[in-house]
C-alpha cells in the first residue's frame, strides 16, 4: 500500500511540473502571465466601476475587485483544463499504467502553483492598502484549500464525461462566463437581494469571495454559516465527482 501511495505521489508530482513546463515553455514573459492577466482586468475593471459606474460603498476597489478576480480565475482555468486533460494525455494514458484519477488532479494541482503567484500579488496589495495582517490570516488556508477540493471534484467528473461527450469543453466554457456574473467579484454581496443571499453561499466560488473579503479587508473570521456551506458543497462535489470518474473510467481506453 505504502508503495502504491509511493508511485501516486510521484506520478502526480512529475504530471504538475510537466503541465507547469509546457504552459510557459514558449513564451517570453513565463510566469509573470500569472500576475498580468488579474492585473490588467483588476485595471478595466476598476476603470468601469469607479470612473463610470462609481460605488461609494466600496473602498479601495482595485483591491476589492482582486480578491474575487482570482478564486474565480483560478477555478475557470483550472476546471477547463482539468476537462480536457484527459483528452490531453491520450497517449499517456495508453502507454502507462498509471491510476486515471490522477490526471485530472496534476492538473488541478498545476494551476495551484499559478494561484500561490496570485494569491502573493493580492497579499501584497492587501498590505500595500493599508490593511494589516491579522489572525484571521490563518483561516486562508482552509477555505482556499476547499477550493482547490472543490475544483478537483468538478475536474474528475467532467474529465471523465468529456471522453464520451466531446462537447463537455464547450459547456465548461459557457458556464464559466455566467458564473463571471453570478460571481460576487465586481459587487458587494450587501448588494444582492435576502432571498438570494442564501444561494449564493452555496456556490463554493462565491462563498471563496466573501469568506476571502471578510478575512483580508474586514479583519474578521468568515461567519460560521458560510464556512459549513462552503465545507459540505466542496466535499460533496468532491465525492460526485470521484464517483463519476469511478463510473466511468472502465470504458476509456474504447473512446480514447
Amino acid at each position: 500500500m505504502s508503495n502504491w501511495h509511493g508511485e501516486f505521489a510521484f506520478a502526480t508530482r512529475s504530471l504538475v511540473l510537466k503541465d507547469f513546463r509546457v504552459r510557459y515553455r514558449n513564451m517570453s514573459l513565463g510566469v509573470f502571465w500569472s500576475l498580468l492577466n488579474p492585473l490588467t482586468m483588476m485595471g478595466v475593471l476598476s476603470f468601469v466601476f469607479s470612473g463610470i459606474f462609481p460605488n461609494p460603498q466600496i473602498k479601495n476597489f482595485p483591491v476589492f475587485i482582486l480578491c474575487g478576480l482570482i478564486p474565480f480565475n483560478f477555478f475557470s482555468l483550472a476546471w477547463a483544463s482539468g476537462t480536457s486533460s484527459l483528452l490531453d494525455n491520450t497517449g499517456l494514458i495508453k502507454r502507462l499504467t498509471v491510476p486515471r484519477e490522477i490526471i485530472p488532479i496534476a492538473s488541478v494541482l498545476s494551476n495551484c502553483m499559478h494561484l500561490g503567484i496570485q494569491i502573493s500579488l493580492l497579499l501584497f496589495l492587501v498590505l500595500a492598502a493599508g490593511y494589516g495582517i491579522n489572525w484571521y490570516w490563518l483561516w486562508l488556508p482552509l477555505i482556499w484549500g476547499l477550493e482547490v477540493v472543490f475544483v478537483m471534484g468538478m475536474a474528475l467528473a467532467c474529465s471523465a464525461l468529456n471522453v464520451y461527450i466531446r462537447d463537455m469543453r464547450y459547456v465548461v466554457e459557457s458556464s464559466n462566463t455566467i458564473l463571471f456574473w453570478l460571481v460576487p467579484i465586481f459587487y458587494p454581496f450587501s448588494l444582492i437581494p435576502a432571498r438570494f443571499s442564501g444561494i449564493y453561499e452555496l456556490n463554493p466560488i462565491a462563498a471563496l469571495v466573501l469568506a476571502t473579503r471578510n478575512v483580508l479587508l474586514d479583519a474578521k473570521a468568515p461567519p460560521s454559516t458560510l464556512l459549513w456551506k462552503l465545507s459540505i458543497s466542496c466535499i460533496l462535489v468532491f465525492l460526485l465527482g470521484w464517483g463519476v470518474f469511478q463510473l466511468l473510467k472502465r470504458r476509456f481506453y474504447d473512446h480514447l
